[in-house]
């Protein structure tokens, strides 16, 4: 609630909150009715004691008073200002649970945008400032009306048994900050969500929402805010978006275009500060156990490396307007005022955007996004469940819309579409994998293309899945460009129309003809890896070759049978070269 810094005892909240340089605390969400705040009030002290601290009415004090007036005892009196279940209950001994006896009674969210929007946010004018803070709360708003009403659920009864959404919406603390541990820009939300909502029992009944379906959705919700931040940015400012790759062989990150790259290092100390400590680790590592690390024992490293390097709180306080301030002359020094100065040019970033949009089209076609997500997500997880899905769709569409907006609902279709044709279930719950027979109908042979691909033991899952998605992206494409030739498609063709194994070959095709949907424009051959789509160009050339010369050797076989066919008459007109007539010419095939 006062930022990154340690209130003394005694200080007022909103002192506390001015010298350190943070705006206060306000509510938001759709349930803060059934406690009779509204969205915007200011967080008091005693309001996120009781709630968030106790799990009791934010204005516990005045029904607490109303009823010891009415002549009730204290203990009802204070019954009647709880939420759900009493804290006392959580630290009874007789609680069945340890783990329960310290009850949880808040989550905190944290919403934050890519790297180059901290340094324009920083070092920009005021004006570019303002929108940019607008743009966070615009996305962060969306985000937890996203999780209000598809994600939180009410649960209820023996083992929780009975889950509902819950009635109202979530009450929310949100709590802005401005900086980073190591003192370097860094615009984040802290949005602290109570546990308490209301039932959907017609009683008013309060209760806990389910933490595990929270904390299931809570990337599917981060690729939300991202991408819808994204597109506010875009509208607002004219700026597009462009990949940058972080660490080799891991996801790559957007970030604004026309931003000079050599600031996210001064922003990003901290990935400095782990990287020159990961080193240490690892030999520690490999002395301990013989053998390199492999990728999640240096996942696991790496959030080592980053909690010894945590830097200590900042103890000095310092306004928004000292901080920009000390921002602006700390990268002056670093990279010199003509870097600083270059990057408040509009122009500059207009100008990359342009430069972006005229690279990238705007349009996603739901069956190459299908298939796409399909590969990344099988060769990342092997197992998964919907919401691997759906944040897999809002990071392909943020990939290709660039700050374009997206219809509502597309993100729903695209991962339809993945589980009506390329996955099937696995297991006990709500777990898939892909169908293999889906992505490769004609038989175990074509897969001989992909498995060397996704199995690289030198590359990255991530660098494994994008070239496994290159692969059949390109194989959709080749199968596009024979239909619209109005040639047969070739025996190594992947044909998109694929569904569950439940039901027949004919049915999957069927709905398959009218199932490329694109939301805008025509077919668009979609970015892939320079190595599967060499791949795929190879295996189409063998087969290509290899039907040829089949049909050769059968021409040959009954010329020695038979012996040689006599010839018709030459018809008046040219015969085209390398075509013999006669009915033994094959029609509609490889020439």
């Amino acid at each position: 609630m006062v930022g990154d810094g340690h209130r003394p005892a005694g200080k007022p909240l909103s002192d506390a909150q001015d010298e350190a340089g943070v705006p206060p605390g306000f509510w938001t969400g759709r349930g803060l009715a059934a406690v009779g705040l509204a969205v915007g009030d200011v967080v008091t002290e005693r309001q996120a004691e009781l709630l968030l601290g106790e799990g009791r009415h934010p204005d516990a004090d005045r029904i607490e008073r109303e009823h010891l007036q009415g002549g009730k005892s204290p203990a009802k009196a204070r019954r009647a200002t709880v939420l759900g279940r009493p804290i006392e209950h959580n630290k009874s001994p007789k609680t069945e649970k340890a783990k329960e006896r310290s009850p949880w009674l808040a989550m905190d969210l944290t919403f934050r945008a890519p790297s180059t929007v901290h340094i324009a946010w920083a070092l920009l004018d005021d004006v570019i400032r303002s929108v940019l803070e607008l743009c966070q709360d615009i996305a962060r708003d969306k985000a937890l009306g996203w999780l209000e009403d598809s994600v939180v659920e009410i649960r209820w009864g023996s083992g929780g048994k009975h889950r509902k959404p819950v009635k109202d919406g979530l009450i929310v603390a949100v709590f802005r900050h401005y900086e980073s541990r190591a003192g370097k820009p860094l615009l984040h939300d802290h949005a602290v969500i109570s546990i308490r909502a209301r039932r959907p029992d017609g009683k008013g009944t309060w209760g806990n929402w389910s933490a595990d379906s929270m904390l299931e959705h809570i990337v599917v919700a981060d690729t939300l805010f991202t991408l819808y931040f994204m597109e506010e940015v875009s509208a607002r400012l004219g700026w597009a978006w462009e990949p940058r790759e972080v660490t080799p062989g891991r996801r790559p990150v957007l970030e604004i275009a026309g931003i000079d790259q050599r600031l996210i290092g001064w922003q990003s100390t901290r990935r400095q500060q782990i990287a020159d400590a990961l080193p240490i680790f690892m030999a520690d590592y490999e002395e301990a156990h013989g053998h390199a690390p492999g990728e999640r024992a240096a996942k696991a490293l790496d959030r080592q490396a980053a909690d010894r390097t945590r830097p200590p709180k900042r103890k000095v306080a310092r306004s928004l307007s000292e901080l920009r301030e000390g921002w602006r002359k700390s990268a002056i020094r670093a990279f010199g005022a003509c870097t600083v100065y270059r990057l408040a040019e509009r122009a500059r970033a207009r100008a990359a955007a342009a430069a972006v949009w005229a690279r990238v089209r705007p349009v996603v076609d739901i069956v190459l996004a299908a298939v796409d997500i399909s590969a990344v997500v099988y060769v990342l997880r092997g197992a998964f469940k919907r919401h691997h899905l759906l944040a897999e769709a809002r990071r392909h569409l943020a990939y290709v819309l660039r700050g374009r907006p997206h219809e509502p609902g597309l993100d729903d279709q695209i991962v339809q579409a993945v589980v009506d044709d390329y996955v099937r279930p696995v297991g006990r719950g709500r777990m898939m994998t892909a169908d293999l027979r889906a992505l490769y109908p004609h038989d175990l042979e074509d897969q001989s293309v992909i498995r060397p691909l996704t199995r690289a033991r030198s590359a990255s899952r991530y660098e494994k899945a994008r070239l496994a998605a290159g692969a059949l992206t390109a194989r959709v494409h080749a199968v596009r460009r024979s239909h619209r030739l109005g040639s047969r498609s070739l025996p190594h063709s992947v044909s998109v129309p694929a569904a569950s194994p439940p039901r027949s070959m004919r049915e999957r095709a069927e709905p398959r003809a009218g199932h490329a949907v694109r939301v805008a424009g025509r077919d668009q051959e979609q970015m892939t890896d320079v190595a599967a789509v060499e791949e795929s160009r190879r295996v189409i050339e063998a087969a290509v070759a290899k039907m040829a010369a089949k049909l050769q050797d059968g021409i040959r076989e009954r010329a020695a049978v038979h012996g040689p066919r006599p010839q018709p008459s030459p018809p008046p007109r040219t015969q085209q070269p390398g075509i013999q007539p006669g009915p033994s010419t094959p029609t509609g095939g490889v020439r």
